[in-house]
């Protein structure tokens, strides 16, 4: 009888993968298995949508403002569910525009002459406008990315995610360079918490130059955003300068919306027939 023992290699080691010493390479594998899926598809760049996870379809808001209205009136719920349930119906307007948006920019972006994948819709992968946009990219039969994150509440992956380009993320800050490392344009939508998260941090890397590349930053409905913050008192108090409202458009249609995505695209990154180059030079230091 042997007296061998088997031991595991160490990255077949579960205890130490999961360990506070192997984090570096949880870190890494965030990292190497996104950059290996989108090489193995060819994608060459995104086009990134931000938004809330909390918005649905008129579809699914109609059908709970029905329902709200179907209970009964001295019921102590009646009015703030009612309320609740119009104000989800109001603001189904915005899920059913990163549909319509992203479905147009993935047709013209299948049209492209071009041996890799350009220009693909990306998102954090969960529902509202998430999978409002990857919806729309389904749609017009195009790729779309899920980067998801694995936190407590709302987040799950959407159904119209591509299968082969979802991923789950553990460390919300190599999500984020995710976002923005294959990225030419970012698409705002309404959102809370996260959205803002996620739409100043990128303000803050083109504004201190750690993204060189041409990104074009749209903030959509500009009424909306100027409800919740007031842009102009943070130039009129000195905390930004007057040129930083340069770092990002307003945009209140979808088709000014696209026509804004397109010519910035043309103008920077698709002349002509494009060759096939998986890691462009992304100036992202």
């Amino acid at each position: 009888m042997s007296d061998y023992v088997s031991i595991p290699k160490a990255y077949q080691n579960e205890d130490f993968l999961n360990s506070a010493d192997g984090r570096m390479l949880r870190m890494l594998s965030e990292y190497l298995q996104p950059q290996s899926k989108f090489r193995k598809h060819k994608i060459m760049d995104t086009i990134v949508f931000f938004g809330s996870a909390r918005l649905k379809s008129k579809k699914e808001s109609r059908a709970i403002y029905y329902k709200a209205k179907k209970m009964n009136p001295k019921s102590t719920k009646f009015a703030q569910k009612l309320r609740e349930a119009q104000l989800g119906l109001d603001m189904s307007c915005y899920y059913e525009d990163a549909v319509e948006l992203s479905r147009r920019l993935t047709e013209w972006s299948l049209n492209l002459e071009t041996e890799a994948n350009r220009f693909i819709v990306c998102t954090g992968g969960g529902p509202g406008v998430m999978e409002a946009a990857n919806r729309g990219a389904k749609k017009a039969g195009g790729y779309s990315v899920g980067l998801n994150i694995s936190i407590p509440f709302e987040q799950f992956v959407n159904k119209y995610v591509t299968p082969d380009l979802s991923f789950e993320f553990h460390y919300f800050f190599m999500r984020k360079f995710w976002f923005a490392y294959l990225s030419k344009a970012f698409i705002i939508f309404p959102g809370g918490f996260g959205t803002m998260d996620e739409c100043f941090e990128i303000l803050t890397l083109v504004q201190t130059e750690k993204i060189k590349k041409k990104l074009l930053v749209v903030v959509y409905d500009e009424k909306y955003w100027k409800s919740v913050f007031n842009f102009d008192v943070l130039v009129e108090k000195g905390m930004i300068s007057e040129s930083d409202l340069k770092l990002f458009n307003f945009c209140s249609s979808v088709d000014e919306v696209f026509d804004k995505v397109i010519k910035h695209l043309q103008k920077h990154y698709s002349k002509g027939k494009e060759p096939l180059v998986i890691e462009p030079a992304l100036d992202l230091k």
